[in-house]
């Protein structure tokens, strides 16, 4: 019974397989319904479907309970995980509430519909190659973007590029080089296919750029990213830098309250959007997702019984205009005070008086604009007074500053808990693409390019600009934390860059000691305090050490590959047993 449940794991992990070929009858599938994969990829229309799913899946990611990206940026300089403060509770086969071992295995179903495309394009006539040369680029885009993430979350891990039609127990290791290279191959071959011009939530030929300058910064393919991030930048797009959309009649907001106006991100005015994902509360039930949970992830738990008034009774109720506003907060992703406050901080400006519309008033929530809604409360209407907390440690996840301009979306179903609804969502947009041009020129010591890509973005947010002598990688991502706040996947972009510096050697760091020196977790250091504080919840105190870069591969995964060897990541248990990760895929 246990090998059989072996078998079900990697099986259902790894592929979702279709056992078409077994050599056993107990093996073989019983067709529940009629739509198997030999009934519906038997013409365009039904390879079509698989790529409305491909699109679905990226929705995950940002969306529903506790998504992959907020955790990326609990897992970082940014922010902290507050019910899991102390990463060596995240063992191979634990981890608490947040999705560090989940992912994996998602996200290789992910690829398995890909490679359904992949595997079974040549399986029809096509009356037009460029259509199947279409079709098949989008696909390669897909698992590109989800080997991209692997990659960078976990490592070394098996490249899976065909649809497995069978049980399969020898999975190998492929080294991130390797894997990095055929993404080069594939999104290479997708840019000269994928449309110029596409409806929201399609796959471009810009989003194939933006990705492949990600990819080719990843390999220290330089020159190449600087290529591929102009291309994007010379194309059809351009920051917006006007009022425009849903709010732009309200003279109390700006254009970087527009620009994250969830409503506003495909609109035929928005020259900035590159690709998004489309989820509306509008659609069917099917066709959406849980919602964006933007304000229960990343704001406070404002309005828990912890906030207190000058009698030391709860102050805040979740009710009424500033529930509606701020959302029931559960700071999952607690903030830290580098984002809040630090990084606002140039010249003679800082968070307070910054010409920054990025940190203006106007777009945040800050703790002396917190008020006690409760009305039982003596103090009701008045500012929040921390003082009056039970303890200081309270303020840690029930007072902080918000990010309201980002983390407002409201719920379109008005009977449900304000939490984040459902809302479209950027996955790449040009101010992005600047600043990834931007540190392909830093690695070239292209200084003077590089602030003056830096200058595009900031200028926009009407921010002083920098001079060449004061770009560096650190400021680069403090301008990436300014710019790209619950955007991008912040811990992946961190790994990417450590292997970056890792690889040529630079600030001290190299490869053969990766695990115990790598720029992630001398950043997170440097600006999460939260690890230096001995903050202890839900027994956890704060602890991460520097192997905590990557994140464990599921030990299930690994055991029940039981003719060959999935490798390990440093520091955890199991890695005694890896071996050399294969180098090529063929």
């Amino acid at each position: 019974m246990k090998n059989r449940n072996t078998y079900i794991i990697l099986i259902i992990v790894f592929a979702g397989l279709l056992f078409s070929s077994c050599g056993e009858e107990r093996l073989k599938p019983k067709p529940k319904s009629f739509f198997t994969p030999e009934n519906v990829y038997t013409d365009q229309e039904g390879f079509e479907s698989i790529l409305t799913t491909l699109r679905k899946n990226i929705k995950q990611e940002h969306s529903g309970g506790l998504h992959w990206i907020a955790t990326e940026f609990a897992a970082s300089d940014l922010g902290s995980p507050w019910s899991q403060l102390d990463f060596f509770n995240l063992t191979p086969s634990t981890s608490q509430y947040y999705p560090f071992l989940s992912m994996f295995t998602d996200v290789y179903e992910f690829i398995k519909n890909a490679n359904v495309v992949v595997s079974r394009i040549d399986n029809i006539e096509w009356e037009s190659q460029d259509v199947r040369n279409q079709i098949l680029s989008e696909a390669l885009w897909h698992r590109a973007y989800w080997y991209y993430r692997l990659v960078h979350t976990y490592g070394d891990v098996p490249f899976i590029g065909s649809e497995i039609e069978e049980v399969k127990l020898d999975f190998q290791t492929h080294s991130r080089t390797a894997i990095l290279n055929k993404l080069q191959e594939d999104l290479e071959f997708a840019e000269n296919w994928l449309p110029e011009s596409v409806g929201p939530g399609g796959i471009s030929k810009y989003a194939a750029l933006h990705l492949l300058t990600k990819v080719y910064l990843a390999d220290q393919e330089f020159d190449k990213a600087i290529e591929a991030s102009t291309k994007v930048i010379e194309g059809p797009f351009a920051l917006m830098d006007e009022r425009f959309g849903i709010d732009a009649d309200d003279p109390l907001r700006n254009v970087i309250w527009d620009l994250h106006r969830p409503k506003n991100f495909n609109l035929s005015q928005n020259t900035e959007t590159i690709l998004t994902f489309v989820d509306r509360y509008e659609a069917p039930p099917d066709a959406r997702s849980g919602g964006l949970f933007t304000m229960r992830l990343y704001n406070p738990q404002w309005m828990q019984a912890q906030t207190r008034d000058s009698e030391g009774k709860p102050g805040m109720v979740a009710d009424g205009l500033q529930y509606d506003s701020l959302g029931r907060g559960n700071a999952n992703v607690r903030l830290t005070a580098s984002y809040q406050y630090h990084i606002w901080k140039y010249k003679d400006q800082n968070w307070r008086n910054t010409t920054d519309l990025r940190r203006a008033d106007i777009n945040w929530v800050d703790i002396d604009e917190l008020r006690y809604n409760n009305p039982e409360s003596v103090d009701y209407g008045k500012v929040v007074n921390p003082e009056y907390f039970a303890q200081q440690l309270d303020t840690f996840k029930h007072l902080y500053a918000i990010p309201h301009y980002i983390m407002y979306v409201p719920m379109d179903d008005a009977e449900a808990r304000p939490v984040g609804g459902n809302g479209d969502w950027y996955l790449f947009r040009l101010a992005g693409t600047y600043l990834l041009r931007a540190e392909a020129y830093y690695w070239k010591n292209q200084l003077a390019e590089a602030a003056a890509d830096i200058n595009v973005v900031r200028s926009r947010s009407q921010a002083l600009n920098i001079t060449p002598d004061e770009v560096t990688i650190d400021f680069i991502f403090d301008e990436r934390a300014r710019e790209l706040f619950a955007e991008e996947p912040r811990h992946s972009e961190l790994v990417r860059v450590s292997y970056i510096l890792a690889g040529l050697g630079e600030m001290g760091y190299s490869e053969g000691n990766f695990h115990e020196n790598n720029y992630y977790f001398d950043r997170v250091m440097a600006y999460n305090k939260t690890y230096e504080q001995d903050i202890t919840l839900l027994g956890n105190t704060a602890n991460m050490a520097p192997f905590h870069v990557l994140w464990p591969i599921p030990d299930r995964i690994i055991t029940a590959n039981t003719l060959a060897t999935i490798n390990q990541n440093e520091g955890y248990d199991g890695v005694e047993n890896n071996v050399p990760p294969l180098e090529t895929i063929e």
